[in-house]
């Protein structure tokens, strides 16, 4: 049985309690700026699930017929979606163009598709559309970019994945999972690396997407915005914008070009850590960064 008094006494505590939190509740909001403002949050994207998502690292990219390779998911404070490639994807001019200051660039807002399956012969199956978001060539000729380095090197661009496809979307790498964040201390020698594609010159072959690379070793000289290194199968027209991954898992660079002199067969990728940083002082998307893949890294082949 419970006592009365006891009760009648524990309700006037529980009363008078709930009253100094109102009490204190009210003098908190009327000190208050009158113009205060909530908080904002980053909009959040519910992501397609990594084994049936049809937009990821490594999908084929077409801009105007040209062929290249996804390589990581970014997003932005509002929510957009985008997946990046080269910058050279979009370019005007020939294959053999690598300086971003000197060379044009497809308008902003150019359509860009998402295919899978492509060959030879095919294009394979379109699985989404998006648009010319940002190019660090079209930037850089803006802006008039002079560093050597910066020209030669930083060669990038986003693609913002249209609104009713970003359901479709995981920015995990197939196979490897990743990326667990993004590599700011560049190669060594020997460094094993890691990327995801297939160049529809290699005739849709899916298990020669998956492949690894070392490292030739960063060159000074070039300020870090550059590490060449060799793969299992070079990377080859179609290839380019791949994105690779260091030994830990994190997002180091983005394939550029195909080595001729003085290493026969190499490749050269540009430090995306660079190149994002670039992005985002000048393209003018708020918020942008990079998305860890929903998927852990296992280096396993």
């Amino acid at each position: 049985m419970i006592n009365a008094t006891s009760w009648s006494a524990r309700r006037a505590v529980t009363v008078l309690a709930l009253l100094c939190s109102a009490v204190l509740a009210v003098a908190l909001i009327s000190s208050s700026p009158a113009d205060a403002k909530p908080r904002k949050h980053r909009a959040t994207v519910a992501w397609a699930p990594a084994d049936t998502a049809q937009i990821h690292p490594g999908t084929m990219m077409y801009t105007e017929g040209a062929q290249c390779t996804g390589n990581f998911v970014f997003t932005d404070g509002a929510g957009n979606v985008y997946v990046g490639y080269a910058a050279h994807c979009a370019g005007t001019g020939s294959a053999t163009d690598t300086d971003g200051c000197l060379s044009n660039s497809l308008p902003l807002g150019t359509k860009v598709t998402f295919n899978e399956g492509g060959s030879l012969v095919s294009d394979g199956t379109q699985v989404g559309t998006g648009t010319l978001a940002y190019s660090s060539w079209d930037t850089m000729d803006k802006i008039g970019t002079t560093d050597d380095n910066t020209c030669a090197y930083n060669d990038f661009a986003l693609v913002k994945v249209a609104a009713a496809d970003v359901a479709k979307v995981n920015p995990s790498v197939p196979f490897w999972g990743g990326p667990v964040g993004i590599d700011t201390d560049g190669t060594a020698a020997g460094d094993q690396l890691y990327t995801y594609g297939n160049s529809s010159l290699r005739a849709g072959i899916e298990p020669l997407s998956p492949h690894t690379g070392i490292s030739l070793g960063d060159d000074p000289a070039d300020g870090g915005w550059s590490h060449p290194l060799y793969t299992v199968t070079p990377g080859i027209p179609g290839d380019s914008g791949s994105g690779f991954l260091s030994a830990d898992g994190s997002a180091i660079g983005v394939l550029s070009t195909l080595g001729l002199a003085p290493l026969p067969a190499s490749n050269n990728i540009g430090d995306l850590a660079k190149e994002l940083a670039f992005a985002q002082q000048h393209s003018g998307i708020s918020g942008l960064q990079l998305v860890n893949g929903t998927e852990p890294f296992s280096p396993i082949l």
